[in-house]
């Protein structure tokens, strides 16, 4: 295990809009207040996007196991903010429910809020991390 302690920055609340790209406007958010790590929580709902929901084996680099979301749905979920290069990259894992189907996967793009997404973005201040690309998985990894 490899950490670094930090501290909490400034702390965002952000609400997206009907039909709002919610990951891209997290990432932009991160890019115009130029938050180089942070966390941030998501509660709301969604109607379009991919999640992955698991790889299909256990090989190296993974192959994803993908599953749409169609439909309004409820949405909670976690993420984080890091840095690749001259970019922030958001990484949200999410619960994703309407009815009795309930999901749990990492949105990758295109998500598409429903109605309204709040969402609590905390800058975290101290520390040396970002996102750098990983030849074995094929996936741009936390790097300290």
């Amino acid at each position: 295990m490899r950490y670094q302690a930090g501290s909490i920055g400034r702390v965002f609340v952000a609400r997206f809009d009907d039909g709002e790209d919610f990951l891209a406007a997290i990432s932009g958010l991160a890019r115009k207040e130029n938050i180089r790590a942070g966390v941030f929580h998501l509660v709301g709902g969604a109607k379009k996007g991919r999640i992955v929901v698991g790889p299909k084996g256990d090989e190296m680099p993974p192959e994803p196991m993908w599953q749409e979301i169609e439909g309004n749905n409820e949405i909670m979920g976690i993420g984080t903010i890091f840095w690749t290069d001259s970019e922030p990259k958001a990484h949200l894992h999410m619960a994703v429910g309407r009815g009795d189907k309930v999901r749990v996967g990492c949105l990758r793009h295109d998500a598409r809020t429903f109605l309204v997404l709040e969402a609590i973005v905390m800058e975290i201040t101290g520390v040396e991390a970002k996102r750098e690309l990983d030849p074995a998985s094929g996936l741009a990894l936390l790097k300290l």
